[in-house]
């Protein structure tokens, strides 16, 4: 497994020059992505930025959370809610709920495969990550529970 650190990572501004993220994976290049991992920083309602042929996942880290307008519909997400899945081509405006927001954006180039993003384990995949908003702790039992990965870190492995 490969181990990011989220504040190794610079800040990118966004396509739309609306905000900023900080990129943990982009496989195999960041020119020529297939997979793309990224935490956003969401400080002003505003559009999405369009990316055509793409599957994206977002998810609310930190923050009261956001409210998205998309084709469908009004979708609030909160830190605790699943996952969003929608077309990258889609350009939702964001609303934020009451401040700002981190949130955690997977993204998969759709000739390649499909983006899922879920809160728990997940069985094996080509691509498999865990994002550790707080420290993880790894225990079999309870009384020896073991700091197993800090948080604000992405580990990440691809396998074919």
């Amino acid at each position: 497994m490969n181990h990011v650190a989220l504040h190794d990572c610079p800040f990118v501004a966004w396509r739309n020059g609306g905000g900023r993220t900080r990129e943990l994976v982009a496989w195999p290049s960041a020119q020529d992505w297939q997979v793309r991992v990224s935490v956003a920083e969401i400080e002003a309602d505003g559009p999405f930025s369009a990316f055509p042929g793409i599957e994206r996942a977002f998810a609310v880290l930190d923050g009261a959370g956001v409210v998205l307008t998309l084709p469908t519909g009004n979708v609030r997400l909160g830190q605790h809610d699943d996952a969003l899945r929608f077309d990258g081509a889609a350009t939702p405006v964001c609303r934020l709920v009451d401040g700002p927001t981190r949130d955690l954006n997977l993204m998969v180039r759709s000739a390649f495969g499909r983006a899922r993003m879920q809160r728990g384990v997940t069985p094996a995949a080509p691509w498999r990550g865990l994002f550790a908003a707080g420290t993880l702790w790894w225990t079999d039992r309870p009384d020896e529970a073991l700091p197993a990965m800090a948080g604000w870190h992405l580990a990440a492995d691809h396998h074919r």
